[in-house]
């Protein structure tokens, strides 16, 4: 068992126990947190579904992310929020996470690689984190779905 499937595990159980719900809006992770609470016996009681929205196109026309947003750059505090927002409203989750960032091997509209902006929404409070994650593409990515599992993590215990 690798440490994203233990916090996909601890997340399911937490937010069974609260009678939350959770959502994904994803660019970076194209999925893969949404995949990891799914592999989680039980998750059906609590993930709602997931979009995977890697063109900004589909932030815009599926997640509803606006234009402002959009201005702050596809890798943003701003558009990690509207997506998981978005995830939120299109679902009708409690919870929704949204991911956005740059895996490489090039920047992306202006972010570094390793970059990554993760927004967990509807909880106590609305939480946002930017990381700097290092190594290649995949371990980018496998960082980023960690991260929103503990971001999220977090949020539960404030339930």
């Amino acid at each position: 068992m690798t440490g994203i499937d233990e916090l996909a595990e601890t997340v399911i159980a937490k937010a069974r126990a609260a009678n939350r719900t959770i959502a994904t809006g994803e660019s970076v992770t194209a999925g893969w947190v949404a995949s990891a609470l799914s592999s989680v016996p039980g998750a059906s009681a609590v993930l709602r579904g997931g979009v995977i929205a890697y063109h900004s196109d589909v932030k815009k026309d599926v997640l509803s992310v606006t234009e402002d947003a959009l201005s702050h750059g596809l890798v943003s505090r701003e558009v990690a929020i509207e997506m998981a927002q978005g995830a939120i409203r299109l679902m009708k989750a409690n919870f929704g996470v949204g991911t956005t960032g740059a895996a490489g091997p090039d920047p992306h509209d202006g972010a570094d690689v390793g970059s990554v902006w993760i927004a967990i929404c509807g909880g106590a409070e609305e939480r946002s984190a930017h990381f700097q994650l290092s190594g290649n593409r995949e371990e980018i990515r496998r960082g980023a779905v960690a991260e929103a599992l503990r971001l999220l993590d977090g949020e539960l215990d404030r339930e």
